[in-house]
């Protein structure tokens, strides 16, 4: 039996746009159009969207206007809504966002990027619906049904997975230069967390680790990034210095994301490793890195595992701005960066399994 198609609202004065959006959109979703804020509010008495794709610049009534009513009424304010608009100030992106959207997307848009942005959007809103039902069927289950408690809370994990790497992957279609970076980082610090406990190094610091939970809280490393503007993500060169110190806000916009998520849930492994990890993998060992300028062994050891494994993947990859290094060549940086970038400690057991990062 055929899916039945969600529905989508497009708003946007400019008629090429609506044409453009239909032409992208209709094979995919049940797909309802609006000129003006006004005309949409008509049809949202009729239809119920699973995401409003709406026009920051229109007359009469703007976007940022529109999603002010959208978010105050009860009947709305759950409505997933996206702004498209030319505008390309970060200012006027985090206004956006700060009244409820959740994604900003500048025009002209890339079809491709436009069908990817909404699905993923979906698939969040989806996992979510499904992670708060299998959470209420939790709360009723008696305690001497251990099997299917422990079924249960399988299940929430594996939605909780899901979302996860939904989430690290939206962080990935937003930034498009990096591509497949957070798995392989995954796979880089997995790497050295296998040597360290072979060798038996920093064994008051690593014993109590849950390397499972910590390797799949390692993908929010960046996540921070979804606050950082697309005119910086998406510049097709080296960022100049006013950029970069934009680019740096990344890893307390990261910390906030979590500090905000542990607000509204218990504290858990899950989340302190995933703070240690953002906050520590720009530090540098001479305390020469951001944000904080931490130095040597005040940097968390989750920090310190990130940067090596961070740096040597940004270091193979191509970018819009320098050439792909080979892995000698990355070696080589890493290990001249001893003592300076990184742990000397880690990079003496990053060189013992080179080969293994080689492979990857």
């Amino acid at each position: 039996m055929e899916t039945e198609k969600k529905i989508i609202l497009l708003v946007d004065d400019n008629p090429t746009n609506l044409k453009l959006g239909i032409h992208v959109l209709e094979n995919k979703f049940n797909l309802y159009t609006s000129p003006s804020a006004q005309k949409m509010f008509s049809l949202l008495e009729n239809i119920n969207p699973a995401m409003i794709l709406l026009d920051v610049d229109m007359p009469d009534m703007n976007g940022y206007e529109t999603i002010k009513i959208l978010k105050s009424k009860p009947e709305t304010r759950n409505i997933p809504v996206i702004f498209l608009t030319g505008r390309t100030e970060f200012d006027d992106e985090l206004e956006g966002l700060n009244l409820g959207a959740i994604d900003y997307i500048t025009k002209p848009f890339q079809p491709l990027l436009l069908l990817k942005r909404i699905e993923v959007h979906l698939l969040v809103e989806t996992q979510k619906n499904i992670m708060e039902k299998q959470a209420s069927n939790l709360i009723n289950f008696s305690e001497n049904l251990q099997k299917m408690v422990w079924q249960k809370t399988q299940d929430v994990m594996d939605l909780q997975n899901a979302l996860l790497k939904t989430m690290a992957e939206m962080v990935e279609c937003r930034d498009h230069v990096t591509g497949g970076h957070i798995e392989r980082t995954q796979q880089g610090i997995k790497i050295l967390l296998n040597e360290i406990k072979r060798n038996g190094f920093f064994n008051e610091e690593t014993t109590n680790w849950d390397t499972e939970i910590l390797l799949q809280s390692s993908q929010l490393h960046d996540v921070g990034k979804i606050s950082i503007s697309d005119v910086i993500l998406k510049k097709p060169g080296k960022l100049d210095n006013n950029e970069f110190e934009e680019m740096k806000k990344h890893v307390v916009s990261g910390e906030q994301i979590i500090t905000k998520i542990e607000s509204l849930a218990k504290q858990s492994d899950f989340l302190k490793y995933a703070k240690l990890f953002i906050s520590g993998h720009h530090e540098k060992w001479d305390g020469s890195g951001y944000p904080r300028g931490l130095k040597g062994n005040e940097i968390p050891l989750l920090g310190r595992i990130m940067a090596i494994a961070d740096v040597y993947d940004a270091l193979i990859s191509e970018r819009p701005y320098k050439k792909a290094f080979t892995h000698e060549e990355s070696l080589k940086i890493i290990t001249e960066s001893s003592g300076t970038q990184f742990d000397p400690q880690l990079v003496e057991l990053f060189v013992i399994v080179e080969d293994q990062f080689k492979n990857t």
